[in-house]
């Protein structure tokens, strides 16, 4: 069944407050539901606690009806684009896809928009749709990490950091997955109204009012092909066996080949040299221990290869951004029992 649903203006903020910055959120066919509602949560709800000059929120559509959204929907914007003419800030709330093409029409609103002082956010996807206006030209800009490369791809002009849950340049913000657009838009409240502020609308949404780490810390590793031949055995002895102290050598050792021919072979097989893949193993083998278990920092260490809780902690920060104890905080596996 088809829900309809319209979503007002904040006219009795509006009405009783001096007018704060004007944030206009687009809608499209195909809309990323929770892309928009956050943006809606953090920018439209009334807030009389804020006091005189909060956000006034808007949304508008880029193309003619009917509008649907992800999960059913049917929206009816506020307005047109013409809204776009005059907000202060506005909002890419995900996009179709990485390889719909982004109306020319909208990016000229977009660049006009940015000439004169408007902020420009993205969410997830909507990066792309910044990218195509060319203002990020020359300037780092970030997305969801498994967009990351087809955005890369897309616009070489561009560097994508994939490791940062949102990014700042200059007047043009964007953000990593879903969620990471909260981060942005708390972050925005956090420059507009101070601290005080931020901090409020997160306990409002029960979330953090900062969260430290990037996308790392969520990635799923890519499964690659499996190796076949002489290092398929020995890359399943060194994962049962992480734990001992395998260098390059003992390993070449243990494949019966020369060093030289070991290191060729091994690359070929994996893409990677022997020592980088070895971290990434013991990386992985802490993160299940982490989160499955409640083993002390220095045993897990021990039992994945790392020799001490120190250097666990210096591979574990370098790879995912965050501490162990703080990834097993987020990550721990509750049992029901």
């Amino acid at each position: 069944m088809t829900i309809y649903v319209t979503i007002m203006p904040n006219t009795q903020h509006a009405a009783t407050t001096a007018p704060g910055p004007l944030v206009a959120a687009l809608l499209y066919d195909g809309l990323c539901t929770f892309e928009f509602g956050i943006t809606a949560e953090v920018f439209g709800l009334y807030r009389p606690e804020m006091g005189p000059g909060w956000y006034r929120f808007v949304s508008c559509a880029i193309e003619p009806g009917p509008l649907r959204a992800h999960g059913g929907f049917t929206i009816t914007p506020d307005r047109g684009d013409d809204a776009l003419d005059e907000a202060d800030i506005i909002v890419v709330p995900g996009w179709k896809g990485a390889n719909v093409p982004v109306p020319e029409a909208l990016c000229a609103k977009l660049r006009a928009a940015h000439a004169r002082g408007a902020r420009l956010i993205s969410i997830c996807s909507g990066a792309f749709v910044l990218a195509a206006t060319g203002l990020l030209n020359g300037r780092v800009a970030t997305t969801h990490w498994r967009y990351a490369t087809a955005l890369q791809d897309r616009h070489p002009e561009l560097t994508v950091d994939a490791s940062v849950l949102y990014r700042a340049e200059g007047r043009i913000f964007t953000s990593a997955g879903s969620a990471a657009g909260i981060d942005l838009l708390i972050a925005t409240v956090r420059d507009d109204f101070g601290s005080e502020a931020a901090n409020s609308v997160a306990r409002r949404l029960v979330v953090p009012a900062h969260r430290t780490g990037g996308q790392a810390q969520f990635l799923e590793r890519p499964v690659p092909e499996r190796p076949t031949g002489e290092i398929a055995p020995l890359l399943d002895k060194v994962r049962e066996t992480l734990g001992q102290d395998w260098t390059t050598a003992t390993m070449a050792a243990a494949s019966g080949m020369s060093l030289r021919t070991f290191l060729r072979r091994f690359h070929e097989a994996t893409g990677v040299s022997p020592g980088l893949w070895l971290v990434s193993e013991r990386i992985e083998a802490a993160k299940a221990l982490l989160t499955k278990q409640t083993f002390g920092i220095d045993v897990i260490a021990h039992a994945v290869g790392f020799g001490s809780g120190h250097a666990l902690r210096k591979q574990f920060r370098k790879s995912t951004g965050l501490t162990p104890t703080e990834y097993r905080s987020r990550f721990l596996y509750h049992s029901a029992g």
